[in-house]
């Protein structure tokens, strides 16, 4: 996180305005459709996509009843062509985009060793090769307005590494290094660039994860019981956002984990995985 010079250098405010020109992936529901919501409240132009076509059309009319401007893609992000026509649709319609959101994602558990390397692969193309598609493709064009905002949706798996969930933790970690490379890489840019790293909130990643019995029951209890809802977390990513925060952990324990190994060094994953034997990660992880 740096030091107290390193922070007032990160927090200066730049508001996202009205009529800034927005691509959301994975806005057909959850945290994607809650950033869309409140990008249209903003007064955002959106470009929506999703691999859900029921999804896409409920997220687009909701968007609508608030007035935003929109249109819609169904898009899969595994596929590099599918990301490479959003961007050229973007710059066809607005010449450029302003605010770019990559969300779409995924949810894999299971122990190492156990987990199919088919449901791997679903994973890392979801959530880390469609980042990288998205990053690829949209970044030059705003390099070339020298201006906007770049949201990756991560998770604070990708910094505390729990046990049973092997391909999440891989792909978060990941998208977290390559929103730190980006935040080097456009330093000067006059891009802010923000990974998301929040803890449980509830929304509906559970329902299409690829977990055995016990671990959908144990996700989808922690998912739906928290006490943070995906508007308040798209509110958090926003603002944080619009600081420049690189990293934006909205609830206490995410923070606490992130503190904790820090503060630990390499004892921190030997006391991660006593904790999750005993049970008590989980009523950590779950109570704020």
């Amino acid at each position: 996180m740096g030091g107290a010079r390193g922070r007032r250098l990160r927090m200066t405010t730049s508001k996202i305005p009205s009529g800034a020109r927005s691509v959301i992936t994975g806005a057909g529901s959850g945290f994607g459709r809650a950033v869309s919501l409140a990008l249209a409240e903003r007064g955002a132009r959106l470009l929506l996509s999703d691999v859900s076509k029921e999804g896409l059309a409920e997220s687009v009319s909701m968007a609508r009843g608030k007035g935003a401007q929109i249109e819609s893609m169904i898009v899969d992000v595994r596929d590099a062509a599918q990301i490479e026509g959003m961007a050229k649709r973007a710059e066809e319609m607005w010449g450029g985009v302003d605010v770019l959101v990559n969300n779409a994602g995924v949810a894999v558990a299971g122990e190492v060793g156990s987990i199919p390397l088919d449901d791997w692969k679903w994973q890392v193309d979801i959530n880390l090769w469609g980042v990288i598609y998205g990053c690829h493709y949209f970044v030059p064009k705003m390099k070339a307005h020298k201006s906007g905002w770049i949201l990756n949706v991560a998770s604070i798996a990708g910094v505390v590494s729990a046990p049973m969930m092997g391909p999440y933790n891989v792909t978060k970690a990941g998208v977290i290094a390559l929103s730190e490379t980006l935040a080097t890489e456009l330093a000067t840019s006059g891009i802010k660039v923000t990974a998301l790293c929040p803890s449980f909130f509830r929304t509906n990643i559970h329902k299409g994860s690829r977990a055995t019995g016990m671990l959908t029951g144990r996700t989808e209890k922690l998912v739906t019981q928290s006490k943070w809802s995906a508007e308040e977390i798209a509110e958090h990513a926003l603002r944080g956002l619009e600081r420049g925060q690189l990293y934006v952990m909205p609830q206490s324990d995410a923070k606490a984990m992130w503190r904790l190994k820090r503060a630990l060094g390499g004892g921190f994953f030997g006391a991660i995985g006593a904790a999750a034997k005993r049970g008590v990660l989980d009523r950590v992880m779950g109570r704020d």
